[in-house]
């Protein structure tokens, strides 16, 4: 890490933040995520490692593949980094993740184990994959905008049942809009109109955090059920309340709840800081979360460890 803290956030990405290659490097340099990979492998009954290192991307994307990709390559990291640098890990004090990343973080405060984790991780991709593909939908982020002025944009954009609305609140001017295509389309002109810099279409499969997601939701909760999930070793900050939480009680109502809430990414990062958080890790694949702290707090210290 190239800074000195002693209270540490663990952060964790979600889709959007898969590419080809990731974790080959460190799973090349490091037997304890080239172990993580092949256990992934025979739990998910497919190869992971060759699909994250190799490709091909358009099915990296797909989100009953990127999901478990993301997990594995996360805790990989993570267990790397506190393999080479227990110092450091010793300093952490509070985990989270954006969307799929806070089932990552709950794993990473030992409230998950591994392969529960990974199974849950796959029945959720599975269940989002199988919403996405009812419906046309998707997400774009709009940058540039505030919170008020992108709701007022949707609403706009809206017709009819359409569904439309602020899904991830990721920082000051970045948030990412969910719903049905047709309405995505009409989004970006308007948004265009009213300031935005620009309007980035995601690469996921579909509008999540929405009600279009409702049929994942009984799934989700049944296997969450399922899962023995214990209380976590350190606070693990929701999406949904941006709030820690340790109960294990607790953190399964709300990661059954996630899929079709809004992402509180700015709230939950601010509420870190004010709880004692110093500086943040990022652990895992890219750079997409050190780009929200920094518009969130550019003076705050951020590492990465990954790729």
């Amino acid at each position: 890490m190239t800074f000195d803290v002693q209270r540490v956030g663990i952060l964790f990405p979600g889709q959007g933040a898969q590419v080809p290659g990731m974790g080959k490097a460190l799973s090349e340099r490091a037997s304890l995520a080239r172990e993580l990979f092949d256990q992934a492998n025979e739990i998910l009954g497919y190869d992971l490692a060759q699909l994250c290192f190799e490709g091909p991307a358009e099915k990296l994307n797909q989100t009953e593949f990127c999901q478990p990709a993301l997990f594995v390559t996360g805790i990989a990291a993570a267990t790397v980094y506190a393999d080479e640098q227990p110092e450091m890990a010793q300093r952490i004090v509070a985990a989270a993740g954006l969307s799929l990343g806070e089932y990552t973080a709950v794993c990473f405060a030992d409230g998950l184990d591994f392969a529960d984790a990974l199974r849950l991780v796959q029945r959720r991709g599975q269940a989002m994959q199988a919403a996405a593909d009812a419906v046309k939908s998707g997400m774009s982020s709009v940058v540039g905008l505030d919170l008020e002025q992108v709701t007022a944009v949707c609403d706009a954009a809206r017709q009819d049942d359409e569904i439309l609305r602020p899904a991830n609140l990721l920082c000051p001017g970045n948030i990412a809009t969910s719903g049905h295509l047709s309405a995505l389309a009409r989004l970006e002109p308007l948004a265009s109109e009213a300031g935005a810099m620009k309007v980035i279409p995601l690469s996921v499969a579909g509008a999540f955090h929405t009600d279009l997601m409702a049929p994942a939701v009984d799934q989700l909760k049944q296997a969450l059920q399922e899962m023995p999930i214990r209380d976590t070793r350190i606070p693990v900050y929701s999406n949904v309340d941006a709030s820690p939480h340790q109960k294990a009680d607790e953190i399964r109502d709300l990661l059954t709840r996630q899929v079709v809430n809004p992402v509180l990414w700015e709230a939950s990062i601010r509420r870190m800081m004010d709880d004692g958080v110093e500086g943040f890790l990022e652990s895992g694949t890219g750079r997409v979360l050190r780009g929200t702290l920094k518009r969130i707090n550019r003076k705050f210290p951020t590492d990465g460890f990954g790729d």
